[in-house]
């Protein structure tokens, strides 16, 4: 099986997961509109056997303190990018599942990444935090 992670944001990380090879295939941070093809040709060529998996911010229940008007309207943006991604799996049909925020450990240093996964590769935080959503599985 192939697992798509997707972190969806300004600055989108993808992670694409071999479940047979047990190693990551790609780690990658795209706008939005290059992360959409992307995902759809590799679910065109693993049609039967591929799975998004997203964190959506809309299940998210929780704040944190800070600057509440620029994180509500960071996390509009983020909310609104992950309509479009459920719109856009639902239209293609191609398996997903959302996870809440806060499920899946993110936000982890690079050394730590590399020693938990073995991925040698540079990457930035939302391809790691994309990653960490099907590493494993």
């Amino acid at each position: 099986m192939i697992y798509i992670g997707i972190d969806p944001g300004t600055h989108t990380g993808v992670a694409v997961w071999d479940s047979k090879e047990r190693r990551f295939l790609s780690l990658e941070t795209m706008p939005i509109h290059i992360a959409l093809t992307r995902v759809l040709a590799i679910a065109e060529r693993h049609r039967d056997d591929v799975q998004v998996i997203f964190e959506d911010a809309r299940l998210r229940t929780w704040f944190g303190k800070g600057n509440v008007s620029a994180k509500a309207q960071g996390a509009g943006s983020v909310k609104r990018d992950c309509s479009i991604w459920e719109d856009f799996l639902t239209d293609m049909e191609i398996p997903f599942v959302t996870t809440k925020p806060g499920n899946v450990a993110t936000k982890v240093t690079p050394s730590w990444f590399r020693k938990l996964t073995g991925w040698e590769g540079r990457c930035s935080e939302h391809a790691r935090d994309a990653a960490m959503l099907v590493f494993g599985r």
